[in-house]
């Protein structure tokens, strides 16, 4: 019983820590990037976060099932963050999978359920799914709410880079001269 109630308070803890997280990346983040900046950050962190698993495969000594899995789910995540730096809605479904993929970690490190036999997943810290899913989710749902601006963030970009070539191959008049 004692466990179970450990185990319940540091997973609720994990849970606010990673919500806090979220919180603060997302007030930092917009308050020093521009629009696009912004997503390109996201799309970039995406990558990083992924990056974790194998870091994870390393110290966890992952079998090397494991190390194929966790290679093509980053694999997956890098592909998302790539096209995510251009379109947010691929940001939105890598934040939502990493944290699914995060959870589906966290249920069989405690033997609650697995998609996969054992050994195919990497060993993960205690609560440490939970974390990455409230962070992730949460991020994910920002995303779906600055996508316009994101994407009216390319247009106005891409409105300014075609007026500076129009002027810069502009031909003067004698008049203008």
């Amino acid at each position: 019983m004692g466990q179970m109630l450990g185990f319940v308070v540091i997973a609720v803890e994990y849970l606010v820590v990673g919500l806090m997280a979220a919180a603060g990346t997302i007030l930092v983040g917009r308050k020093i990037f521009s629009p696009r900046q912004e997503q390109i950050f996201y799309a970039m962190f995406l990558i990083m976060i992924a990056g974790f698993y194998l870091a994870f495969s390393a110290y966890f000594q992952a079998a090397s099932a494991a190390w194929r899995l966790e290679t093509i789910a980053i694999s997956v995540f890098l592909v998302l963050g790539l096209v995510g730096v251009r379109f947010p809605s691929a940001l939105i479904v890598g934040y939502s999978m990493h944290g699914l993929w995060d959870l589906l970690h966290e249920f069989q490190a405690h033997g609650a359920w697995s998609a996969f036999e054992p050994g195919r997943l990497t060993a993960i810290p205690l609560a440490y799914g939970i974390f990455c899913l409230a962070f992730d989710l949460c991020v994910a749902s920002y995303i779906v709410t600055r996508r316009a601006e994101w994407i009216a963030g390319w247009r106005v970009s891409a409105a300014a880079g075609e007026l500076q070539n129009q002027s810069a191959f502009s031909v003067n008049s004698p008049a203008d001269l």
